[in-house]
């Protein structure tokens, strides 16, 4: 197995092996792409008692989470996630990999190290899927973050898989309409 390089990323792309949408070569670096924030996010819901963690559970759920768009229109152009609270994003870039790549996403240091965690365990995309990467966004900045669309969140790492493979998960497919739909 092995990582790729910006020039394999760039030939991988180009053949349409690796599909990025929007693609935006800059975006390209040593060997990873970084993934932008969408203007779209989900607030978990205060009021309510336990949520039960189950299989079945959906994120969505209304009584677990409200959607919030920051709009073009919106002075703030920003969301901000309150310190020691969780909030969830998804990817402005859908990924989809071919059956024998398969890769991760990573936080980026520098915004680390202002205690912004981007995926709190769920890091890892399947080979096969083709996806808005749904980001588990937690502050550990005693002080409020604010997050504006169109930053580069988080790098995705390709790595080529021994064998090939095509997940069928319940997310394999995900697109932005469904992230901000209701179950």
């Amino acid at each position: 197995m092995s990582i790729l390089t910006r020039d394999a990323i760039c030939a991988e792309v180009e053949k349409g092996r690796i599909v990025l949408d929007p693609f935006e070569p800059k975006n390209v670096g040593a060997a990873s792409v970084d993934l932008r924030l969408s203007r779209f996010f989900r607030r978990f819901r205060r009021d309510g008692g336990a949520i039960r963690v189950a299989p079945e559970i959906d994120y969505r759920d209304p009584s677990i989470t409200e959607l919030a768009e920051v709009g073009d229109d919106d002075p703030s152009g920003r969301i901000e996630v309150p310190s020691g609270s969780s909030i969830l994003g998804i990817t402005l870039e859908r990924v989809g990999l071919p059956d024998d790549v398969c890769g991760w996403f990573e936080g980026r240091s520098r915004f680390a190290r202002l205690g912004l965690l981007v995926h709190i365990s769920a890091g890892f995309m399947q080979p096969g899927t083709f996806n808005h990467q749904v980001l588990e966004i937690s502050n550990f900045n005693p002080r409020p973050l604010s997050l504006v669309p169109g930053t580069p969140i988080c790098q995705f790492i390709f790595q080529r898989t021994e064998g090939r493979a095509i997940h069928g998960g319940r997310y394999t497919d995900q697109t932005l309409e469904d992230f901000c739909a209701t179950p």
